[in-house]
């Protein structure tokens, strides 16, 4: 069968498919002249939903069209003047003086020529688009909430997130209100929500100038029911009502109706915050003026808001509760007061919202010595709390042994090293395997005899100290590695001096620290307080800090050093003779005296004083000083040259030597031994009946 070619068509098909597109096609055409006046529609042309051609035909496209936000009649004159078609413009249109709400219109203008290429007209085929473009509008709405929603572990803020995007793309206005236990990290109640459970109203926005609102935000009451909110945390199914002016719910809650009517909203959807069946809060959008308002495909797009929304307030309070308890564990485990001693004044800064893996502590050691520790473990919540604890108490323990600093921090980096290892070697997926444990810690000892600080860092930690001639620096220490990381790095210190008067500043954050010392603005103003409170110079550090450099995020402690007093401490030089037992025994006598040093008292002293010269003459090697300080204890200190290290042991029956060292001990609350590049030195601290319950002496 012989196929031939399709001639050209017909002017009677011509003819019939014009016909056909003005009676029949679902594209609405118009036929404009060069006036742009209308002379043919077809039936299928927006502007006809309650008109007739014979409304249309004979106007001008912009007296029929209400176009929003941009002029149709220079759009289609620039079409008929260039002869560039317009393709796929969607404009946002309604028909002047009718009540159909504005629809998205997809617009396409080509220019008509005969023959000789002169214009005799427009064709403008428009396509109504408004459920399409309102999905893609539900659809970046949805989209932005699942970006820019629970950025923050912040419920509140999550709920002012949440209506800077819905408002005015999806709602004209927004309102949030979370259940108030909730905020505070407790677990949500069940539904139905009970009706005396009280709400915070977090987050409020609205399109409209000075919208009034029904509360504040902030302001936590009850919802009174029944309306269509609590009918929502009732059975947890969101609802699009239709706002009447005489709703009978009105009466109910007439704070919220006047606020309804104020604003002309039209439609209220009230979708809650839920998740597992328990309820978190309320979600509320309205429409107002000539928004359309909310459909069937709006209900199911605040289904999914609601639902990112809740699990982003649920992952904020669990967040909080965490933190509360985490808080909770840092404050039994840090001490509650500074330990003030007689040449040191120290202060805690506010710990308002403080990681909780950083502490610091004051230690009393032997001759009238304090050491200032400050550290900070890496991680969030109670594992970092409870491993701080555990470093603050090797800390402790070690101090007693009167170490270094650079050797007490090598062996509290052997103990963390041994926790991580604990830790690496939990089952496996649980979440404290995955999280690596390493802190950094400074340790500094301040001997007030000499008037100097001995220090060791681990980490990017360093105190700043603040001299009585106002200058401000930072101590050259050799920074060793962080606690529990992998690493061959000797620990150093650093000895520097402190002068009566000076303040040292040790922080746990490393950034604060070099915030201090570009800006060490308040820290110059130190020797104004040496009269004042170190509380107020704590104060006077908070208020300087940038905004962007909270002081609750680091532990810090402030110290103001001051002289000892001279009278308070006497030192002999003995020689090694036996005869010097006899003489360091009258001149600690008199001493005691001049102290007046109850009897009972000062006959232990003088036995313990002849106890540890002896041995120190017999067992040691010169020089031989003896040493009584009156502190806050009455502490025996005898050095000799030798780095021997005494044994305590309890004597035989027969022996007649050997009990010297059990004497001592016997006789004193403590005793100990301390090593130097001079020698050792063995010291017993008395309790003085005078002092009263915390042993101090008050000067």
């Amino acid at each position: 069968m012989v196929h031939s070619e399709p001639g050209p068509p017909s002017e009677e098909m011509s003819v019939s498919m014009l016909e056909a597109l003005f009676s029949r096609s679902p594209v609405g055409l118009h036929l404009l002249d060069t006036d742009l006046r209308i002379v043919r529609v077809n039936t299928a042309t927006p502007a006809l939903r309650g008109l007739t051609s014979k409304d249309v035909v004979g106007r001008r496209l912009q007296d029929v069209y209400d176009v929003v936000g941009d002029d149709v009649a220079a759009l289609v004159r620039d079409v008929l003047d260039t002869g560039v078609p317009l393709r796929g413009r969607v404009l946002r249109a309604r028909v002047r003086n009718s009540p159909v709400e504005v629809r998205h219109v997809e617009v396409t203008a080509l220019r008509l020529d005969n023959p000789r290429g002169e214009a005799l007209g427009l064709a403008v085929t428009g396509i109504d688009v408004t459920e399409r473009e309102r999905g893609r509008c539900r659809g970046r709405v949805l989209d932005t909430v699942r970006r820019t929603v629970g950025r923050s572990l912040d419920a509140a803020v999550t709920g002012e997130e949440l209506v800077e995007a819905v408002v005015p793309a999806f709602a004209d206005i927004a309102v949030v209100e979370v259940v108030d236990a909730v905020l505070r990290g407790d677990e949500p109640p069940l539904a139905p929500l009970p009706g005396d459970t009280p709400l915070m109203r977090t987050a409020f926005r609205s399109r409209h100038d000075r919208p009034p609102a029904a509360h504040p935000v902030g302001d936590v009451r009850r919802l009174p029911g029944p309306t269509p909110f609590t009918r929502a945390l009732a059975d947890l199914r969101p609802r699009v009502v239709r706002l009447a002016p005489d709703a009978p719910w009105y009466d109910v809650d007439a704070p919220r109706a006047d606020a309804i009517r104020s604003t002309r909203a039209h439609t209220l959807l009230a979708a809650p915050l839920t998740l597992r069946g328990t309820v978190l809060g309320l979600l509320s959008l309205y429409r107002t003026g000539d928004t359309p308002p909310f459909d069937e495909g709006d209900r199911r797009l605040a289904v999914e808001l609601a639902a990112h929304t809740a699990l982003c307030v649920d992952n904020a309070r669990r967040f909080t509760r965490e933190h509360t308890v985490a808080a909770t564990v840092q404050r039994q485990l840090l001490p509650r007061e500074p330990e003030s001693h007689t040449s040191l004044e120290t202060a805690y800064l506010s710990l308002t919202g403080v990681d909780p893996g950083s502490w610091y502590d004051t230690i009393a050691l032997s001759g009238a010595r304090t050491a200032l520790v400050v550290g900070s473990v890496a991680g969030r919540g109670l594992n970092a709390a409870t491993t701080m604890g555990q470093l603050r108490t090797v800390i402790r323990s070690l101090s007693a042994f009167d170490l270094p600093p650079d050797e007490l921090l090598a062996r509290l980096h052997d103990t963390t090293a041994e926790l991580a290892h604990e830790r690496a070697c939990r089952p496996y997926g649980g979440p404290l395997r995955r999280e690596m444990l390493c802190a950094d810690c400074v340790y500094a000892i301040h001997d007030p005899l000499s008037g100097s600080c001995v220090m060791a860092c681990a980490g990017r930690l360093s105190p700043l100290v603040v001299r009585p001639d106002r200058t401000v620096g930072v101590p050259d220490a050799p920074s060793g590695p962080r606690l529990g990381t992998v690493g061959d790095t000797p620990f150093g210190s650093v000895a520097f001096e402190v002068p009566s008067g000076s303040v040292l500043v040790f922080t746990s954050d490393p950034r604060l620290t070099a915030h201090l010392a570009e800006h060490p603005g308040p820290l110059r103003m130190a020797p104004e307080f040496h009269d004042r409170s170190l509380q107020d110079l704590c104060d006077a550090v908070v208020y300087a800090l940038p905004p962007g450099l909270a002081a609750g995020d680091a532990a810090m402690i402030v110290a103001r050093v001051h002289s000892f007093p001279a009278d308070r401490c006497a030192t002999w030089q003995l020689p090694s003779e036996a005869d010097a037992v006899a003489e360091a025994r009258r001149r600690a006598h008199d001493r005691l005296v001049a102290w007046k040093v109850d009897e009972e008292t000062a006959f232990n002293t003088e036995l313990i004083v002849s106890e540890l010269v002896t041995n120190a003459i017999r067992h040691g090697t010169p020089p031989v000083q003896l040493r009584l300080i009156n502190d806050r204890t009455l502490t025996c200190e005898v050095l000799d040259g030798s780095a021997a290290a005494p044994r305590l042991r309890h004597a035989r029956t027969a022996d007649e030597g050997g009990r010297g060292l059990f004497i001592a001990a016997q006789l004193a609350r403590a005793w100990g031994t301390r090593y130097s590049p001079e020698g050792k030195t063995i010291w017993t601290e008395q309790t003085l009946p005078e002092d009263g319950d915390d042993g101090r002496v008050s000067i």
